[in-house]
């Protein structure tokens, strides 16, 4: 199963974001679910992670700030889960401190069985096309793609650990 990664606009205002792992779907929701899994995976690169609380049920909250390395820059965002379904489905708000866009996104993740592995479908939704329009010519893309590559390595460090 290879790990393409594909980012594009979709209807008025969502970014579609798709990404195959070869893992199992329930190894790939927890690693989106479990803090100490999160934390390995969702750090980037010349930032540390000092907070990364996740309280997974609907209506709970979760938590992740960001510190760059060797400097005072901070980066935070906070949400709430609207719904998680295991090893298939997660909906959560999302609104960063220092909003980079307008509003708050409504993320959904779903988690599907595909050959060798689980076929990953992330859908964000903004308040307006304009806001996804600027989310699309900024770094998230970027940022995303080289999570999942690393999140891609720790489900094959996790996976070892059982063979």
């Amino acid at each position: 199963m290879t790990g393409a990664f594909h980012v594009e606009a979709a209807g008025d205002s969502d970014v579609a974001i798709t990404r195959d792992f070869s893992a199992p779907r329930e190894l790939v929701f927890d690693a989106h679910v479990w803090p100490e899994l999160v934390k390995r995976w969702l750090a980037a690169r010349g930032w540390t992670f000092p907070v990364c609380r996740i309280d997974a049920r609907p209506g709970g909250e979760y938590r992740y700030e960001w510190k760059r390395e060797g400097g005072d820059e901070r980066m935070g965002v906070s949400g709430r889960f609207l719904e998680l379904d295991p090893a298939a489905r997660i909906a959560a708000t999302e609104q960063f401190d220092e909003p980079w866009y307008p509003g708050t996104a409504i993320v959904t993740t779903t988690f599907a069985d595909a050959p060798g592995g689980t076929a990953l479908t992330m859908m964000a939704r903004y308040e307006s096309r304009a806001a996804r329009d600027g989310v699309l010519a900024g770094p998230m893309a970027k940022g995303v793609e080289a999570g999942y590559a690393k999140l891609a390595r720790l489900l094959e460090e996790m996976q070892g650990e059982f063979r």
